[in-house]
C-alpha cells in the first residue's frame, strides 16, 4: 500500500489518544478529524475525546476500523501489532498500521502485519504527511 492510499481509508482507531490539547495524540487526530476522517479513540482512562466515545481496546470498538494509529511507545508496538492481527482476523477490516514520530516497530512484527495484508508506515506524522500530500496547513499543540 502506498502512503497515499492510507489516505483513501476512513476510519482512524488512534491508539494513545490524548484528551490534553497540548499534546501531538490529541492535535494530530483533531486535524484529521477536520479533514474529513472518522477518528476513534482508545484510551482505557477516557471516556469521551474531540466529542467520540473511547474504547479500551480496538478489539471492542464495533464499527469496521481502517487504520490503526499508535500514540504509544515502541515497547508496546508488539502487543497493539496481536490485537491489529487478531481483529483483522475475527473482522477482516484493518489495512493498515501508521505508527507517529519516534514509534517503530521491532523485528518480526512488520513481516506478521504483512503476512496478513496489513501495511505498516512507521516513524511518521499523519498529520504532516497528509498536510504535505495534500496542500494542508498542520495543527499546532493547542490550536482548536
Amino acid at each position: 500500500m502506498d502512503v497515499r492510499d492510507v489516505f483513501k481509508l476512513r476510519t482512524i482507531a488512534v491508539v494513545g489518544a490524548s484528551r490534553d490539547p497540548s499534546k501531538w495524540a490529541h492535535v494530530v487526530p483533531l486535524y484529521l478529524k477536520r479533514a474529513g476522517y472518522r477518528i476513534v479513540p482508545i484510551n482505557p482512562s477516557a471516556g469521551e475525546i474531540l466529542g467520540e466515545k473511547a474504547y479500551r481496546s480496538i478489539l471492542e470498538v464495533p464499527e469496521p476500523i481502517d487504520v490503526v494509529q499508535v500514540f504509544r511507545p515502541s515497547e508496546e508496538v508488539p502487543k497493539i501489532a496481536e490485537e491489529v492481527l487478531r481483529r483483522r482476523r475475527e473482522k477482516g477490516d484493518v489495512k493498515a498500521v501508521w505508527l507517529q514520530l519516534g514509534i517503530r516497530a521491532p523485528p518480526g512484527v512488520r513481516e506478521a502485519l504483512e503476512a496478513d495484508g496489513i501495511a505498516l508506515f512507521e516513524d511518521m506524522c499523519m498529520m504532516e504527511t497528509h498536510a504535505s500530500l495534500f496542500g494542508l496547513r498542520p495543527l499546532a499543540p493547542g490550536e482548536a
